[in-house]
């Protein structure tokens, strides 16, 4: 604007907004909302994939099922690394993403079905639950390797690069994992099982309908579904998936050293798989679910506070010993929930809360009276919520008792130096637990 301009008062017309400035910036917390969601796409359509190719298999054979979810989830793994980023084509990109990441659920869903019933198909008797273990063991031995593969990825080339472009080259290598699995699974017979309905033609033309049209049936899959695979599902993915986000986001653990400790829990535990496998083979499947179940139940709370005293101890004593309050009027404070990103926090009690989570600071809300300024006291010191509070708010945090980025008592490990370290060690063990 010119100087005569800005003595008359005129204002010049708004320019139009650049591309650059009409991207949606996202905040971290957002980020990794949106992280989770992408990941949960997938399992909103896998009892569907188990049903429609578990109908497959019954109808035309396990061998061919298995090609065509594998084919449908690699190529859907690999088309995630030639996916167009935001800034060029926009809201399309993470619309894509949720499609494929369905159809990898989709996929999967029929697939770990069809591989238990075929290693069940092939197994001795009495040994069924050590042959099914082994594929429980292919879950979190592939988990291992893309660790693997990202840490190696990440040293080489570089945390910047790694965010711009490098973190395709995973999915796009998978194409050679696909070739490599479709040739395998070119070469398996059918299982015995399948075999002789075929021979005999006792084979079902109608599985679905046979399966659930009764209620006979329906009720033990109903049963099964809620009562067992839902808390082993939970129980899995928050012991390993939510684990590894969990000392990332909310520990503030260098992702490096993160991806490190959970690599080695996986190399411990995996073993583990296979000694209840066979266990279940001797005492039964319920009471190896069941204790298992309720052992998470009883221990998850206490174990993600000790993996935070462990990884963090400085962060755990702040939790227990700085005092933060948000002081606001109640009916200016609105959710802070924003699962889908579009919703744009102004009031300052919103602020200042969704700060607070993104620094990992434990805080309580009091009540203010009608028309009170909202603020943040940080042991009892009042910090205006205005264009500089995150940068105020990190300051006392750390001035009152929390730990700072790259404190010297938050865990950091190499690959084999993780070996080395009682603080690592102790990581490890909670995470394999």
């Amino acid at each position: 604007m010119s100087m005569a301009a800005n003595v008359s008062g005129a204002k010049s017309a708004p320019r139009p907004m650049t591309k650059e400035e009409k991207r949606v910036i996202l905040d971290p917390n957002t980020r990794a909302i949106f992280a989770l969601l992408a990941f949960a796409a997938g399992f909103l359509v896998r009892p569907f994939g188990a049903l429609f190719f578990g109908r497959l298999g019954d109808l035309i054979g396990r061998k061919y099922t298995f090609l065509v979810t594998i084919v449908i989830m690699g190529a859907s793994t690999f088309l995630v690394g030639l996916l167009p980023s935001y800034a060029t084509i926009g809201w399309a990109a993470p619309v894509i993403l949720i499609a494929l990441r369905m159809l990898q659920g989709l996929a999967l869903g029929g697939e770990y079905g069809g591989a238990a019933v075929y290693v069940a198909e092939h197994a001795p008797p009495g040994r069924r639950g050590f042959y099914t273990s082994w594929i429980q063991t292919t879950a979190t031995l592939g988990l291992l390797l893309s660790l693997l593969v990202i840490l190696t990825i990440r040293v080489n080339m570089g945390e910047a690069e790694f965010a711009a472009w490098g973190w395709r080259i995973p999915f796009l290598l998978s194409i050679f994992l696909l070739a490599i699995s479709v040739w395998i699974r070119m070469q398996m017979q059918e299982s015995p099982a399948f075999k002789k309905m075929k021979e005999e033609g006792t084979g079902s033309k109608a599985p679905l309908s046979e399966a659930f049209g009764q209620w006979k049936n329906a009720r033990i899959a109903l049963i099964a579904l809620f009562g067992l695979t839902a808390g082993q599902a939970v129980v899995w993915y928050s012991g390993q998936f939510y684990a590894l986000f969990f000392i990332q986001s909310s520990l503030k653990v260098d992702l490096y050293s993160a991806n490190v400790l959970i690599a080695w829990s996986l190399i411990v535990g995996t073993g583990g798989f296979i000694f209840f496998g066979s266990l279940s083979d001797r005492i039964g499947r319920k009471p190896v679910i069941l204790a298992g179940c309720l052992i998470a139940a009883l221990t998850y709370f206490p174990l993600f506070g000790a993996l935070t005293k462990a990884a963090n101890p400085g962060l755990a004593a702040a939790h227990e010993n700085v005092k933060v309050q948000v002081v606001a009027d109640p009916a200016t404070c609105g959710s802070v929930f924003d699962p889908v990103g579009i919703r744009t926090f102004t009031a300052p009690c919103d602020i200042a809360r969704r700060t607070l989570a993104t620094q990992a600071i434990v805080y309580t809300q009091a009540p203010a009276p009608a028309g009170t300024p909202a603020r943040v006291t940080v042991n009892g010191k009042d910090l205006a919520i205005d264009a500089s509070f995150a940068a105020n708010l990190a300051k006392e945090a750390v001035a009152a008792g929390y730990p700072a980025p790259g404190d010297a008592r938050i865990v950091k490990v190499g690959f084999f130096s993780a070996l080395t370290n009682g603080q690592s060690l102790t990581v490890i063990a909670i995470l394999t637990v």
